[in-house]
């Protein structure tokens, strides 16, 4: 492979410039990303189960951002459509883990995981729910994601995910049924060690 050099630089941005639109300079692009980057990461890691596939798709929607020409009315519309593209594209990895003949599992082993208290029972409870949140259908995670870690309204959520607005409602309310379910059987376990 040869090396690159400044004028082939030049010319690929050139060539690059010609071919799409921006819709942001670059001062506004960084702040817009200073603003939203932790947030979207923390939802790609949630949804997809998997970090390091996280930080794949966090460059990877933000490129797809920026190549869109698509004109922004405000931040919130932004940060809506920046997420809808964060969802497509975890749900076209998952599809394609699934149609991959080396499938890996999901990964299953949360222990790992970061507690930001060494307390004994808080990291018990969010392994928990982190478990709980790895067994519900990719569309349930990122209702509750959206809802009760971001705060989107439902509005938002109906923009993100692409469903109706009237529909956001029952669709939460199934979901947070599931995840009580699941929950459910831990917290009695609990109980019975307890007694």
């Amino acid at each position: 492979m040869r090396d690159v050099t400044v004028s082939d630089i030049d010319q690929l941005t050139a060539a690059d410039a010609a071919n799409v639109g921006f819709e942001m300079d670059e001062e506004a692009f960084r702040g817009f990303y200073d603003r939203t980057a932790r947030a979207l990461w923390a939802y790609l890691s949630r949804i997809s189960g998997d970090p390091h596939l996280a930080d794949d798709l966090l460059q990877e929607t933000y490129f797809r951002f920026l190549r869109a020409r698509v004109p922004h009315d405000g931040e919130a519309h932004r940060r809506n459509y920046l997420f809808r593209i964060a969802t497509n594209l975890v749900r076209d990895a998952h599809r394609r883990r699934l149609t991959t003949p080396q499938s890996v599992a999901a990964h299953e082993d949360y222990a790992d995981i970061p507690s930001e208290s060494h307390d004994a029972a808080r990291t018990e409870q969010r392994t928990d729910l982190l478990r709980a949140m790895a067994r519900l259908k990719p569309r349930e995670r990122e209702l509750l994601w959206l809802a009760y870690a971001q705060g989107s309204s439902h509005r938002e959520i109906s923009a993100t995910l692409g469903v109706k607005c009237a529909s956001v409602k029952q669709l939460l309310f199934r979901a947070r049924r599931k995840m009580a379910g699941l929950l459910r059987p831990a917290a009695k376990g609990a109980r019975r060690e307890d007694a």
